[in-house]
């Protein structure tokens, strides 16, 4: 078979909006704001102008870090400054309904909303903040910030492009050990509403919308609060045929505990007339590493191993805010919309829900 001289362009980056002085407020200044959104959006070229905490030092810490002029004692000041035009939304889970109940109550200078992922504590709170904003006429999207990873948007690319041909068998094999929040154990969950979200929604993103999923779970020897989904297995089953499964493995062995550490996260996706492996630099934090992909296909002679300096963490932070504000420019809906993040928060569920009762779980059951 003849082989194509030249590889395809791969569309990695994310589309920037023309105007990058829209004014963004930031409720939270912890690990994720200070060290991962403020980073990316300063290097963008984004406008954050105020941001607050719970913990005012907090606050103040990142401004004086990140160069923004304003800071609030509190969210409640923060929302009723009436020069800012977006508000990003970085605080647990639990309380981002109350943020949110407080915003679109207020006197609309407030035009989009970036909230954190995930959207709520479950499916059902997250329909109530999706519908609460479309009331409001305020915009939402949802900081599934995995989307924005490099090696995932180059896949994105080879399959639009139909470089893979028909997707065949999708996996992630995730070994990597995080850092449990404080939230997470009055929730009472750990690695599918925390770890887990970023693959199922990669797989959304990918491939779209599967019919069910069936997940295994079991505690994770490590973590001291109580919780059930520590280590989690799961299955996709795509109504065309495709198979997507990722193995979550968040004990990944006794690397804390004396033995040598194996840590990582490795994705593949199988096509018809091609094969895309990457991996994911983000279990190298914080000294990190970018992403990788290595593709070969029935066209192009041998493997290609693009490669861009650009990392996850936190570079890929700005994606998520810069399609918000592309969709406020452009007078159109985000590509990670609060209505299109509904499906991925009932992934989610649906995965608990095949833990309770050991079956595939049809993902209309969910999606109320």
């Amino acid at each position: 078979m003849a082989h194509a001289k030249n590889p395809p362009r791969l569309d990695y980056l994310p589309k920037m909006p023309r105007n990058r002085d829209t004014r963004i407020g930031c409720i939270g200044a912890g690990f994720i704001m200070a060290d991962c959104h403020l980073v990316a959006y300063r290097s963008a070229g984004f406008n954050p102008v105020a941001v607050s905490s719970r913990n005012p030092d907090t606050a103040r810490a990142a401004a004086e870090q990140h160069g923004i002029a304003t800071v609030y004692d509190t969210y409640h000041e923060l929302l009723a400054d009436g020069s800012i035009e977006v508000v990003d939304i970085a605080v647990p889970p639990d309380i981002q309904i109350d943020v949110v109940r407080e915003l679109v109550q207020g006197p609309g200078h407030v035009k989009g909303v970036l909230a954190q992922k995930p959207l709520g504590s479950d499916y059902a709170e997250a329909k109530q903040i999706v519908e609460m904003c479309e009331d409001a006429g305020i915009v939402l999207s949802v900081n599934q910030n995995m989307r924005y990873d490099h090696s995932i948007r180059a896949c994105k690319s080879l399959l639009e492009g139909g470089h893979l041909g028909e997707p065949v068998l999708a996996t992630v094999d995730m070994r990597a050990i995080p850092h449990w929040m404080p939230w997470q154990e009055r929730q009472g969950w750990a690695t599918l509403r925390v770890m887990s979200i970023h693959h199922l929604d990669m797989f959304r993103f990918l491939f779209g919308d599967p019919r069910r999923v069936f997940a295994s779970v079991r505690p994770d020897p490590r973590t001291t609060f109580e919780h059930q989904d520590g280590i989690c297995l799961y299955i996709l089953e795509y109504e065309n045929g495709l198979r997507a499964s990722s193995w979550d493995d968040v004990w990944s062995g006794p690397a804390r505990e004396g033995a040598e550490a194996d840590l990582g996260i490795r994705w593949r996706v199988e096509g018809s007339r091609g094969m895309a492996r990457g991996t994911i630099g983000w279990p190298d934090y914080p000294d990190g590493s970018p992403s990788t992909l290595d593709y070969t296909t029935t066209d192009i002679e041998g493997w290609q191993e693009p490669r861009w300096p650009e990392m996850w963490f936190p570079d890929a932070f700005a994606g998520p805010m810069a399609q918000l504000l592309c969709a406020l420019e452009d007078g159109a809906e985000p590509e990670i919309g609060g209505r299109d993040n509904l499906k991925t928060m009932a992934l989610v569920d649906a995965c608990y829900l095949s833990v309770e009762e050991h079956r595939a779980v049809e993902i209309a059951e969910l999606l109320i």
